[in-house]
């Protein structure tokens, strides 16, 4: 379905996704309740008096997680609470005549940052997940951002302005391979996230409170649109393997499509090697704190 609003286009992929038009920038917005809720014992959703909903999910074992969504489906918290009651908070925009969450239905502004200036070599601020062994996967994940994060950052901030993103260093899972059109992972290929899952486990364990981001990626043929529903379901198909088969906790990963706008081998034509998935650790972006 397509709406329009003045000057932006809003198509409706499915139940859980939206795809935003506006000027000349284009994103994808993707409701992860179907994702969290999966096998879970219970799942409900409430209405509050300024607009949010708020979408509790009930694990088998009485955990809960709490996610509240502004009336536009943009993410304002999540919370996971454990039986006894401790509460670890993932996810908190900071509201205020200062520092809001400015996107309402729209793209939002961009973020202005100088280039980005590296003083490491690149094969360790990019690690290729296909000859990196445990320890590098997890020294990369858990190592400080790559230049000072100014503030905190809202998550709508962060998945939509890229730059924001470099400030961090990432892993390509270059171990999975999709075919063209596809966002399917066969079983014959789950083995190849092992180490990755293990990283993550490790790294949750040590601090419930991390966040990490899956990016997935397109080449150049086909749509803008397309691409950016086919990179969003790759990020998501990825997510939920490392839930199922490594016991990450659905709430520690954030899911995001960008479609073909970060090309690894700039080509127009059909590029296995675009067809990708990214991983980094946000918990720096997200808190409060200057790094």
């Amino acid at each position: 379905m397509i709406e329009r609003d003045n000057d932006r286009t809003i198509i409706r992929d499915g139940e859980d996704r939206v795809i935003i038009r506006e000027d000349n920038r284009i994103i994808i917005q993707n409701d992860d309740s179907g994702r969290l809720s999966r096998n879970a014992r219970d799942v409900r959703t409430d209405r509050r008096p300024n607009g949010n909903t708020a979408t509790t999910v009930v694990r088998p074992n009485g955990t809960r997680i709490v996610t509240v969504r502004d009336e536009f489906g943009n993410i304002v918290s999540r919370t996971r609470v454990d039986p006894a009651g401790r509460e670890i908070v993932l996810i908190e925009e900071h509201r205020g005549p200062d520092r809001r969450d400015r996107y309402g239905r729209g793209i939002g502004p961009i973020i202005e940052l100088p280039p980005l200036v590296l003083d490491i070599p690149r094969e360790r601020y990019i690690v290729e997940a296909d000859e990196a062994p445990l320890p590098l996967i997890e020294e990369t994940l858990i190592a400080p951002p790559v230049e000072r994060v100014e503030r905190a950052y809202s998550l709508g901030e962060i998945r939509r302005n890229y730059r924001i993103l470099e400030k961090v260093r990432s892993i390509d899972l270059n171990t999975i391979n999709f075919e063209f059109g596809a966002w399917e992972i066969g079983d014959d290929q789950i083995d190849r996230l092992e180490t990755i899952g293990t990283a993550i486990e490790d790294i949750v364990k040590k601090n419930p409170e991390e966040v990490f981001l899956i990016e997935g990626h397109t080449d150049a043929v086909g749509s803008d649109e397309d691409n950016l529903a086919l990179s969003d379901r790759r990020a998501e198909s990825v997510a939920i393997i490392l839930t199922e088969h490594f016991d990450i906790p659905a709430e520690n990963l954030i899911t995001q499509g960008y479609g073909e706008e970060q090309l690894k081998v700039q080509t127009e034509s059909e590029e296995r090697e675009n067809r990708r998935v990214t991983l980094r650790r946000i918990t720096p972006l997200l808190t409060s704190n200057a790094q």
